[in-house]
């Protein structure tokens, strides 16, 4: 039996320009990730990843803190050299066209408390209405297709792999990859997905024939009073 861990990215930068880049606490977030695995002289013998640029630096610390953590334990296995492979079928909605699909008008940057919890409220409205198949968020697949791309990356981890697995991917993709193993309806991945934080652990156990939740959205990476500041959301 293997174990998958799912890994959500860290802090990207919600209100800037580019969302699609770590903040600095989210690079700290990953480093601080890569060497608790480290400590616990995790192996991974594959390692897949979305084609955004938050999964390939949420990642490259990851594997950084797997090395220095290495150092500082001796167990040089961990910081063995992996090459990551990118599968699209990881990578996140877009959040700016779900909430087109339900808001017409223009949305303020989420960069106030205000902005902030009116972007949520209707990021959940249009994910609900997209994963119901109510709405058909501008340039995004089908719901249907979406769930399939990460259908078929779990598939592959059961077929090429008997060890431990990393794959590190957005709250979307991981949140629909539980409510489909915990034969949730579409819309339950919703507020899976909302309550995903950063750099979050997910554990499935896997055969040949099926995966099996063991763990969802911990933060052991952060659980003493020295990282409480640490933990965020988006």
């Amino acid at each position: 039996m293997g174990t998958l861990y799912l890994v959500r990215h860290g802090q990207a930068s919600l209100g800037a320009d580019d969302y699609d880049q770590l903040s600095a606490l989210g690079h700290r977030q990953s480093l601080r990730l890569g060497e608790y695995f480290a400590t616990k002289g995790l192996c991974f013998e594959a390692v897949l990843v979305g084609g955004m640029k938050r999964h390939a630096q949420t990642w490259a610390g990851i594997a950084a803190g797997l090395r220095t953590g290495a150092d500082a334990t001796g167990t040089a296995a961990t910081a063995q050299e992996l090459q990551a492979s990118v599968w699209p079928g990881l990578n996140e909605y877009d959040s700016a066209a779900v909430i087109g699909s339900v808001h017409a008008g223009e949305t303020p940057r989420p960069t106030t408390p205000e902005a902030y919890r009116a972007h949520f409220r209707l990021l959940r409205q249009g994910l609900q209405q997209w994963a119901g198949g109510g709405a058909a968020p501008q340039g995004m697949p089908r719901y249907a297709d979406f769930v399939q791309g990460i259908v078929e990356a779990l598939d592959h981890v059961r077929r090429e792999h008997s060890g431990n697995v990393l794959l590190v991917s957005s709250g979307g993709p991981i949140a629909t990859a539980v409510a489909q193993l915990l034969g949730s309806s579409p819309q339950a991945f919703v507020e899976l997905n909302m309550r995903l934080r950063n750099t979050a652990v997910s554990e499935l156990a896997f055969t040949p024939k099926r995966h099996t939740l063991h763990t969802f959205n911990t933060l052991p990476h952060l659980d003493t009073a020295e990282y409480a500041d640490w933990i965020s959301y988006a």
